[in-house]
């Protein structure tokens, strides 16, 4: 699948639904819950189910990421599924520490 930014993404298991932030270059094999994560509008495969191994859950407002690859995605409805760029499951990006006003 081919990514850019501001593309809407859902979940074929879960109700999870993410924005892209930042995407790579090239297609990328990005799944939620061990399934494929289909265009907003589409429908999900038939017969898909939840992979109880990749079922960690995601979290409204959180960025999740992977720098390495050059991804990142903005939970915008949370799930039970659990998002992986092919074998590697993306990461929860921790806020930035902002510098002490003293």
């Amino acid at each position: 699948m081919q990514l850019k930014a501001g593309t809407r993404l859902k979940s074929s298991v879960c109700e999870t639904q993410v924005m892209v932030v930042k995407a790579p270059s090239g297609d990328v094999d990005l799944t939620c819950g061990g399934a494929a994560m289909v265009v907003l509008d589409a429908e999900p495969a038939a017969g898909a189910t939840l992979d109880p191994s990749r079922a960690e859950g995601t979290l409204l407002g959180k960025r999740y990421a992977d720098d390495e690859a050059g991804i990142e995605l903005l939970c915008t409805k949370p799930g039970t599924g659990s998002l992986w760029l092919g074998d590697t499951p993306l990461a929860f990006k921790q806020a930035k520490a902002l510098p002490s006003s003293d």
